[in-house]
């Protein structure tokens, strides 16, 4: 699988995580309250990174290998990672707080955001043969 072909389909996430963000502060948030909309919003993400990979990967990964997904999925779960801390840093949080997404238990699901990048190129891609050889 070509990285860059793949990391094209990386950077569609980008304005749907922000269309994300205005949902959740301007809809989920008065809609569910506080205790409910960060959570919501982790799931819509998740669901929204999960599709966009699955309609727009094979497209441009034809021929992609289970192997292919789990790289294709590091990448992108390492440049989510590294994406967020440095808009976070730029816009002018502290690392502690940056830090805090990863915990689950403030209803922040900014994890299941991740394992869903890391693991949605693995899901779309082919599985390795079970055929054995005789």
């Amino acid at each position: 699988m070509n990285l860059l072909k793949s990391f094209i389909v990386w950077l569609c996430f980008i304005p749907v995580a922000i269309l994300n963000g205005g949902l959740r502060e301007h809809i989920l948030l008065h809609t569910l309250g506080e205790r409910w909309a960060l959570p919501a919003s982790g799931i819509i993400l998740s669901a929204c990174i999960f599709l966009i990979t699955w309609w727009l990967l094979p497209r441009v990964a034809r021929g992609s290998t289970w192997r292919d997904g789990w790289r294709t999925g590091t990448v992108w779960a390492l440049a989510t990672i590294a994406f967020e801390l440095a808009g976070g840093l730029a816009g002018g949080n502290t690392l502690a707080e940056l830090l805090a997404a990863y915990n689950p238990l403030t209803g922040n699901l900014w994890l299941l955001v991740v394992a869903t990048t890391l693991l949605s190129p693995v899901i779309v891609t082919k599985k390795p043969s079970s055929k054995t050889t005789e």
